[in-house]
């Protein structure tokens, strides 16, 4: 079996992938789970998965959203915080 990648490595492909995402789509967990399944095979699990999007919402990085659904995307920031 191949090694299995880590969830910091998990982390930070699921972070490029709703950073490339931004303003085009919005991202489902179960998205993310889905497409690194895809990417990576049998060298990650739906755990490794779940460790890796708590590891962004709890650094920061990515923030849950909900419109109609739970998505996960880039913390907004607001018009005054751009001074």
């Amino acid at each position: 079996m191949a090694q299995m990648i880590t969830a910091q490595e998990a982390a930070e492909a699921m972070f490029n992938m709703v950073k490339e995402a931004a303003g085009l789509r919005k991202l489902k967990p179960m998205d993310l789970t889905k497409n690194l399944l895809e990417l990576f095979g049998d060298r990650v699990d739906k755990q490794i998965c779940k460790e890796a999007i708590r590891e962004l919402v709890e650094s920061g990085r990515c923030v849950y959203t909900y419109f109609g659904g739970t998505y996960l995307e880039l913390p907004h920031r607001e018009g005054a915080a751009n001074d």
